[in-house]
């Protein structure tokens, strides 16, 4: 039998050994695989530096001409555009394209100073020249200078920002000069000018919009009035000299102007809009109008149809929104035409010298597209913003005014002005049901999905608030029969009233009482957005079953009403700082849980005629507040009542009660809104509201006027 062979001793000590030899491999190709990680991140922090170097300025050019061409072409169309997401659109170019433009002027002059320092000042001559199209675009479009009024307020930072930056572009300029190219160093100065003048122009325009300066922009010349002490001496003397002296006053009768006797035609109206503009923009500063301006004002608007009298109330507003939001106040004058030459001049030959006289042998084909971008945009936008200033009321009152002049100027604007059929504003009013909120349909699945989701992120529950107050907005074309039923029922009021005072103490209780409904005014002294919710319900309940029991014959005043009354709705939710103070919100949300509840058991669905028969059905013999008392503040059951009430009167006396109490609501609503806030919401679109508030100023229904009936002056008699 043969003996198995022993392994050797040093054979032990290796198998011993190698678990240890495995551990010092796997650490030695760890260390390996780091250095690879770190190789690999070196290389790739390397390429994307040499990435950003090449491509970093080229990136911020095409994204800041993008910009300029949102703004220049959306700047303007928000006046008559009240979709959210023109909005939001301008609201994130407006913010980025300053910021881009000040950073890429930042990083050219920062590489400007690298080259000087290691002395090859001219590696780089073409994108210097694209520094002075940085300042260009940081004086922005004439159809956007703020975007909102705040913005106005901030016209020192953006004085502050023409210095710096201005400065920057300056010093690129200057260490560019020294280039061998002539020609492109000229273009180079030729575009600095013209982004120089129109920065200014920006800064100078919210300057003139700023809330102090635009106030101070309408006072007159200081007036001392007549010298007293001098007729006081005259009067002594006379009186020493034995004469009787006695002193009577003699009241001034006003100039008539010339301008409210002018024919009223499609010419002749943008200029005596623009005249009346001139006298009630002190409405927007807060500021009192004169008597005589008032009963001039009437006058005029009372032989108006009510279809021209908006069209003057829009323009006026339209020139309001030029002068807050736009560079009218420096463009649309003597001295804005001279700059605007200039810098459509100056960019155009910039634009020459470049094509035709520079060297651009030496520089890259992607470079050069860039540059030709960069002028052809500058020189399509000043002919796009000449197209505006053209065509503007601005423009077309400058006209009228020449009407018989021949100069070129004239010609020139009167061969490229088109007829005039441009939007001033939305001629649109939001909607807002409370049914529709409460009852079931089809896009509640939908919403109910998105609300679940924002509840669970506590950051997002402001965003619920926002959704829910506009998921169920709509809007509604503003009609002619509608304008003519404000117009007519404003027109009424200043011989209906016994007081300038008493439309603004009561809410709705003219109309009740001119169709002798004394036993509806029971919910008088309810508050404004109360009595806006209890009408609101009430008039839903009314025009839905009237349409279902009763023929209407004329089906326009219910349809109008319901408008009105959406609307209102709609700005307690939605715009509640247009509205006298109030709980609004609170009283809404409250009836919309006590709806909500109420048509869940009921099982309602999503028919709103269901929903208003099952509300009459219940029986409100004992007032609401009785049994549930103040905690809540839902008023679903005393708009039960009141529309029950409504529905005992005469179907015909019963619209067009609703209808001129939603008239008078509307009025009572915009005398009590501020000049501020109107002019906030015409970045939006405009507000019927602020067109209401105008309209009741120019027919004298407002509070912002002189108590004062007339200026009399001392006349000293002698016998």
């Amino acid at each position: 039998m043969q003996q198995p062979q022993t392994q050797p001793p040093y054979l032990n000590s290796i198998y011993l050994c190698l678990p240890h030899l495995k551990i010092v491999n796997g650490l030695y190709a760890a260390r390996q695989q780091v250095k690879d990680h770190r190789r690999l991140i070196e290389v790739i922090a390397e390429t994307l530096i040499k990435f950003l170097d090449e491509w970093e300025i080229r990136v911020q050019i095409i994204l800041s001409l993008t910009l300029q061409i949102l703004l220049i072409t959306l700047g303007n169309r928000r006046k008559y555009i009240s979709k959210i997401w023109i909005r939001i659109t301008l609201w994130f170019a407006y913010l980025l394209a300053d910021w881009v433009a000040i950073v890429s002027l930042g990083v050219i002059s920062k590489n400007t100073l690298d080259e000087c320092q290691t002395g090859e000042p001219n590696s780089n001559q073409l994108m210097w020249f694209w520094a002075q199209f940085f300042l260009l675009h940081l004086g922005g479009p004439d159809t956007i200078t703020a975007y909102s009024l705040e913005d106005n307020e901030l016209w020192l930072r953006h004085l502050v920002g023409l210095v710096v930056q201005s400065g920057l572009a300056l010093y690129i300029l200057v260490v560019s000069l020294p280039g061998p190219d002539l020609w492109l160093n000229f273009s180079s100065v030729l575009v600095f000018i013209s982004g120089l003048i129109k920065y200014g122009e920006r800064t100078l325009a919210l300057s003139a919009a700023n809330s102090e300066n635009f106030r101070d922009s309408m006072l007159t010349e200081a007036d001392a009035g007549p010298d007293y002490a001098k007729f006081m001496e005259e009067f002594t003397l006379k009186k020493a000299e034995g004469y009787y002296v006695e002193v009577d006053e003699v009241e001034e009768v006003p100039v008539p102007d010339e301008l409210y006797d002018l024919p009223i035609d499609d010419k002749r109206l943008i200029h005596q809009a623009y005249e009346l503009f001139l006298t009630f923009k002190c409405l927007f500063a807060e500021a009192i109008l004169s008597f005589q301006h008032r009963d001039r004002s009437r006058q005029y608007f009372q032989e108006l149809k009510p279809e021209r009298a908006f069209v003057v109330v829009e323009i006026e507003l339209g020139l309001v929104f030029d002068e807050l939001y736009t560079k009218a106040s420096v463009v649309y004058n003597v001295r804005g035409s001279v700059f605007r030459t200039i810098t459509f001049s100056f960019t155009l030959f910039a634009f020459l010298a470049f094509t035709f006289l520079c060297e651009k042998s030496k520089f890259k084909k992607l470079d050069l597209i860039i540059t030709y971008l960069l002028l052809v945009v500058a020189i399509c936008l000043e002919i796009y913003g000449c197209w505006v200033l053209i065509n503007s009321d601005w423009a077309r009152n400058w006209l009228n005014v020449r009407e018989k002049e021949k100069t070129l100027s004239s010609r020139i604007v009167r061969f490229f002005q088109r007829p005039n059929g441009k939007k001033r504003w939305s001629h649109k009013m939001a909607q807002h049901s409370l049914l529709s909120h409460c009852v079931v349909d089809e896009r509640d699945e939908v919403y109910g999905k998105i609300r679940k989701f924002l509840f669970r992120v506590p950051k997002l529950v402001r965003i619920h608030n926002y959704l829910e107050k506009h998921w169920y907005k709509t809007f509604v074309d503003i009609t002619p029969k509608l304008k003519e039923l404000i117009f007519e029922e404003l027109d009424s009021y200043h011989t209906r009233i016994n007081s300038r005072t008493s439309l603004w103490d009561r809410r709705g209780s003219l109309a009740l009482e001119k169709y002798g409904a004394v036993s509806l005014s029971w919910n008088e002294e309810a508050e404004f957005d109360q009595r806006v919710l209890l009408w609101h319900i009430a008039t839903d309940i009314c025009y839905y079953l009237g349409k279902r029991y009763e023929t209407q014959e004329n089906e326009e005043i219910p349809e109008l009403s319901k408008n009105i009354s959406d609307y209102m709705l709609y700005l307690l939710i939605a715009c509640p700082a247009m509205l006298p103070i109030g709980i609004g919100t609170i009283r809404f949300r409250d009836t919309c849980a006590e709806a909500k509840g109420f048509f869940e058991e009921r099982n309602v669905g999503s028919c709103k005629f269901k929903a208003c028969k099952k509300l009459l059905k219940v029986n409100t013999e004992i007032q609401p507040a009785k049994v549930k008392g103040d905690r809540s503040k839902s008023v679903l059951f005393d708009a039960c009542r009141l529309a029950k009430s409504l529905r005992k009167v005469d179907k015909g006396v019963r619209w067009e009660m609703i209808s001129r109490f939603w008239v008078e609501v509307l009025a009572f609503a915009a005398s009590h809104c501020g000049g501020n806030h109107h002019a906030c919401q015409l970045r939006k679109g405009g507000e019927l509201l602020s067109h209401v508030w105008l309209l009741m100023a120019h027919l004298g229904i407002t509070e912002q006027f002189q108590i004062n009936q007339g200026h009399k002056r001392a006349k000293l008699i002698v016998k």
